[in-house]
């Protein structure tokens, strides 16, 4: 008798580093589209593990826009900031094990070897030092992206041995996404392109700590007019909470989706229901980049 196959569980996982913005509203609607079509969950985590480039209140405000466009997660918003205890947990392992070590190396000892540490070269012990994991020689990680194929990188050459927790204290992002990754039961982790990078360094981090390793699809990013990855700056302007389907249907077209199936829907519900019933995940492997210029007009370019 074969097992029942798992649930699907996918995620939203942003940065309170400012209000949500059109390549943002991007990826929630990609992931949170893969979760219905699945007929699975959809859970939001607040990424707030680095203070000093969080904005006070963004989180809420993220939140509000979300529910805003109808996208609401199904269950309880983890905020990573909460989770410092599982992170140490994890880590605790990986000391022990000796698959992770303490480092006092600074940027500037590894500047010579264009950052990529393959052997502690520090000028000076530090009082608090940064926890690396061990990239052995030849470790080469493969996996297979939903939307980009397969994919190979070469860990230790092209990223060497990274960190898990910083010398000034934040647990390391690749740590954090990880553990929270099992603790919340994710399948596939949907999100954008700019985090295809990461991956090998998450999949290699949950074969050492033994946890599952979910699916992986990383959508087209979006772009600002001069074709540079839209930034969370003045330029990246916040979508509109009080008229969300302008936007909602620019992001539909940017996930590589037929513009006429949400033809004169008017509200964000109608929109979301016709839009998981015509939604295509083939179509997301050939979707152009989106430009954002004039995201909170419609894909007709009508406010």
């Amino acid at each position: 008798m074969q097992p029942a196959p798992v649930p699907y569980r996918g995620r939203f996982a942003p940065s309170p580093t400012g209000p949500l913005h059109f390549g943002s509203l991007l990826a929630a609607l990609g992931s949170w589209l893969m979760a219905r079509r699945a007929g699975g969950e959809w859970l939001v985590r607040i990424e707030d593990l680095d203070p000093p480039r969080e904005v006070p209140g963004a989180a809420r405000a993220q939140l509000r826009t979300l529910h805003a466009f109808g996208l609401v997660p199904d269950g309880e918003v983890m905020y990573q900031s909460r989770r410092g205890e599982a992170y140490q947990a994890a880590l605790d392992r990986l000391l022990a094990s000796g698959a992770a070590f303490t480092c006092h190396c600074s940027r500037a000892d590894l500047a010579v070897a264009k950052g990529v540490h393959r052997a502690c070269v520090a000028h000076a012990r530090r009082p608090d030092p940064a926890v690396r994991l061990q990239v052995p020689d030849g470790t080469s990680i493969a996996f297979e992206d939903r939307l980009r194929g397969g994919v190979r990188q070469r860990l230790d050459l092209e990223v060497g041995d990274f960190v898990l927790r910083r010398a000034d204290g934040p647990w390391a992002y690749q740590l954090a996404v990880v553990v929270d990754d099992a603790e919340q039961g994710i399948t596939e982790v949907v999100r954008g392109a700019d985090l295809l990078d990461s991956t090998a360094r998450q999949v290699f981090l949950q074969q050492r700590l033994g946890l599952a390793t979910p699916a992986y699809a990383h959508l087209p990013l979006a772009l600002e007019a001069d074709g540079t990855k839209l930034s969370k700056s003045c330029a990246a302007l916040p979508v509109d909470d009080a008229d969300p389907v302008p936007a909602l249907r620019r992001a539909w077209v940017g996930l590589g989706q037929d513009p006429a199936v949400l033809s004169g829907l008017r509200s964000p519900q109608a929109l979301l229901a016709a839009a998981v019933c015509a939604f295509d995940p083939e179509a997301l492997a050939s979707a152009p980049a989106s430009f954002a210029a004039a995201h909170n007009t419609d894909a007709t370019g009508h406010a």
